[in-house]
């Protein structure tokens, strides 16, 4: 699982700017210069590891910036980050994640940027791991969503992948859905060409597949969002690529698979399946179970909470 690691420095950057901003003045009056120090970062709870590259970017990127400030023989502020587990494996409590070495000042000044960054990405890990293992037992994906911390998209969708989950559209430009919004603005504006129903007068899903896929890139796919059974039904017809089921129950996702399967067996083709919408650990299996290929799950990347993780100095010397 490649993570690009030039798409995060800017974030990485900004992250140290806003901490250290012009230096650690505590450990500058507390803490001679000289010391050398190691230090261990442990697992508190049990979890799964995410954004350990990550970290050693970050001592990378601070010793890069100390050693340019410094007119210091080179290698003085070498900061030495040793991991003991992978990203993505499971940790358990007290377990040893990683060791650290090199010039007190220097990790102390990245201490915290770093553990914000592993505490946050192990978590959604950690997190996507539980909706994971919940649907074992079925052929369905967990997917993640657009919901995530500005910014921070890169990240977050890498470590869900760690957690085993699978990733939805990166962004607005590399995939089609077609929202209720977009239905409704184009009734608004009156756009050429959509048909209104009678008595919704709403424009027709199938109006809305064929404007979109005049446009699209080839080979791109086309999703689209559907509230009922009779939208559905338009979407297959319409031979979208993928169906969101948007906040059906469990009952209705059931009768909506079924319908699926009856018209895909007519036509010869069928489309993916994804249940949306009020997704929790409570309700996830169930959901599986009606025979849905796609789970998304916003509270992956939105509501994961930060694993607890901790570094502490284990022997120091100058």
């Amino acid at each position: 699982m490649k993570l690009n690691l030039e798409e995060v420095k800017p974030l990485i950057h900004l992250a140290l700017k806003e901490d250290v901003g012009a230096g650690d003045i505590t450990t500058k009056v507390t803490v001679p210069t000289g010391i050398k120090a190691k230090g261990i970062v442990i697992a508190k709870e049990r979890g799964r590891i995410a954004g350990l590259e990550i970290v050693k970017l970050i001592f990378k990127m601070l010793e890069s910036r100390m050693t340019g400030r410094t007119s210091s023989i080179k290698g003085q502020n070498k900061i030495r980050f040793r991991t003991k587990v992978k990203d993505g494996d499971k940790v358990r409590k007290g377990q040893i994640i990683a060791e650290i070495s090199g010039p007190v000042r220097s990790i102390l000044m990245a201490e915290r940027t770093a553990l914000n960054f592993l505490q946050r990405l192990s978590g959604i890990a950690t997190f996507t791991a539980e909706f994971v293992d919940k649907v074992k037992p079925y052929k369905v994906k967990i997917m993640d969503t657009r919901k995530t911390t500005p910014g921070w998209r890169v990240l977050e969708k890498y470590a869900v992948r760690l957690g085993g989950g699978c990733n939805h559209r990166r962004g607005l430009y590399d995939g089609v859905l077609i929202k209720d919004n977009h239905i409704q603005i184009n009734k608004c504006s009156g756009t050429p060409g959509l048909r209104l129903k009678k008595k919704e007068k709403v424009p027709v899903i199938g109006e809305m597949m064929k404007l979109a896929r005049k446009r699209v890139p080839p080979g791109m796919k086309i999703e689209i969002e559907v509230k009922n059974l009779r939208e559905v039904k338009e979407a297959v017809r319409a031979e979208a690529d993928i169906i969101m089921l948007d906040n059906m129950n469990v009952g209705q996702m059931k009768k909506a698979v079924e319908l699926v399967e009856l018209l895909s067996s007519a036509i010869g083709r069928r489309p993916l399946l994804e249940a949306s919408g009020g997704v929790n650990l409570r309700n996830v299996r169930e959901i599986a179970k009606t025979g849905v290929d796609m789970v998304s799950v916003g509270a992956l990347t939105h509501s994961a909470k930060g694993l607890d993780l901790s570094f502490d100095i284990t022997e120091c010397s100058s």
